[in-house]
């Protein structure tokens, strides 16, 4: 590869004697190791442990509340309320599975939600049931056409709301005046802007869209700084680790352990993956959108297949959190049932578990700090019976080290891994000929080409999305010479 992965692995890989210890058929060069013969905690303290220095160095300041005075003050404030509480939800993605998992939340706690405002794609049969159930002030639909059936379908049936579409129609959803908290459950660097104007107005964050942060954090974590408003983690990994820094003093966090479930792919050797790649591309392609865990949408679940939706979230904990990139490291958990991890400078680990359920993560979102009583199955650890660890294996999945090398450059980078993520994403799930190893090739070459227009200070959302319609039409243009190679 032309950028440094290699750099990634040997950060990422380093042995440890720590308070986990995740199993490895992978064979790994690492920078340090620590030798049996050591005995003295003075000779331990000075090791790097799992990818982690240990030295606070690179942190920024995060956009969840955690790691501050201030943050652990409004925390106690706000749990001393009680939890007779209501919030007003503003929804982006009500169709979706983040949409219709959130609204559930709000069927099981009426007391506590109020839904102001629904926006969604172009299912208008579902978005008609929303908005006769819940009744938003703001109705908005992905394109004209859509928005005039569902005016058609609601017709006569007693619907106040107003009913908008396109980029006009998400931005009034986000702002609608009377909701204090916006879910962002729409996939991509769609919801970047949405977001912006919805922090503009002091309105918390329930953040569901990784892409926000991965695209636009250089932009979004100054605002949420600005305005003072809460930046909720929604997804499974980062509402764990956000969970488990609850209490933990500033200064407290040492190391954030993101776990991974492995993908469509996690069963298979990299040389069965390769293989099968080159033998039965219609089977992989098959594969590639089904995951073995989590019921998610399209684009979601091939991002689990290639790990790069592992990547995004190294990169959305950086901003989140305010970890240093070597401070974060990834570890396969096919079982799916520890979240995240968190390590404590005392070198305690503290983990969230639960099923694989995607509800968990978004009522803490909604009702943070305050733990609401769910009609969920409870977790029963006799019936997991046993939970493994491992490395992930970065020749087989070079999306990881992709992510990382893009959070280290920094700046734009990010918005470009994104991008080209996204853009080539699409082409696979089309079905146009592209192959499964070739979505990584991608994004490898179009981040290469970025680096001559690096830019890492001053960065404004014009620029973010500059670099994202680039990178687009980057990937779109080497497709089709890869496309057209194939067919010489």
């Amino acid at each position: 590869m032309k950028l440094s992965i290699a750099a990634a692995v040997v950060c990422l890989c380093s042995s440890s004697s720590h308070a986990f210890a995740p199993t490895s058929t992978t064979t790994t060069t690492t920078t340090t190791t620590i030798s049996k013969q050591q005995s003295t905690n003075s000779q331990l303290f000075n090791q790097k442990f799992s990818g982690s220095a240990g030295t606070g160095e690179n942190w920024i300041d995060p956009s969840a509340p955690v790691n501050s005075k201030e943050s652990l003050e409004l925390t106690l404030a706000k749990s001393l309320e009680g939890a007779q509480f209501q919030k007003r939800l503003s929804l982006l993605g009500s169709t979706g599975s983040i949409g219709t998992q959130t609204l559930d939340i709000v069927d099981a706690c009426p007391d506590n939600f109020v839904i102001d405002a629904l926006s969604a794609g172009t299912n208008v049969e579902l978005m008609t049931e929303q908005c006769l159930k819940y009744q938003p002030k703001v109705a908005s639909m992905a394109t004209p056409e859509a928005a005039a059936q569902l005016k058609a379908n609601l017709d006569g049936k007693g619907f106040r709301g107003q009913i908008l579409s396109g980029d006009e129609g998400i931005l009034a959803a986000a702002t609608v005046d009377t909701a204090d908290t916006v879910v962002t459950g729409i996939v991509g660097a769609a919801g970047l802007q949405p977001t912006i104007e919805a922090i503009k107005l002091k309105k918390d964050i329930a953040l569901a869209n990784k892409e926000t942060l991965i695209s636009g954090g250089p932009v979004i974590n100054p605002l949420v700084k600005e305005y003072g408003i809460n930046m909720l983690p929604a997804d499974s990994e980062h509402s764990a680790i956000f969970q488990c820094l609850q209490g933990v003093p500033p200064g407290g966090l040492r190391r954030v352990i993101l776990t991974a479930s492995g993908g469509a792919f996690r069963d298979l050797t990299k040389e069965e993956l390769f293989h099968m790649c080159r033998d039965d591309p219609r089977a992989v392609q098959a594969k590639a959108t089904t995951h073995p865990n989590w019921d998610m949408g399209a684009k979601i679940t091939l991002d689990s297949a290639t790990m790069m939706n592992k990547g995004l979230e190294v990169i959305e904990a950086h901003y989140l959190f305010g970890a240093s990139y070597d401070d974060i490291d990834v570890v396969i958990h096919p079982q799916s049932i520890v979240h995240s991890m968190v390590e404590t400078q005392d070198t305690s680990c503290l983990a969230q578990l639960g099923w694989a359920d995607m509800r968990l993560p978004l009522v803490y979102s909604v009702s943070w700090p305050h733990r609401l009583k769910m009609p969920y199955q409870p977790l029963d650890l006799a019936k997991v019976s046993q939970m493994t660890f491992a490395k992930p294996d970065f020749e087989k999945y070079p999306c990881i080290a992709l992510a990382y090398e893009a959070g280290r450059a920094g700046g734009t980078m990010t918005a470009v891994l994104n991008a080209a993520n996204e853009a080539a994403n699409e082409l696979f799930r089309q079905d146009r000929g592209l192959g499964f190893l070739e979505i990584p090739q991608l994004i490898e070459q179009t981040m290469e080409k970025h680096k001559e227009d690096l830019k890492t200070t001053d960065i404004t959302l014009d620029d973010i999305l500059e670099c994202d319609a680039w990178a687009r039409q980057q990937v779109t243009d080497q497709s089709q010479s890869l496309l057209n190679k194939q067919y010489v």
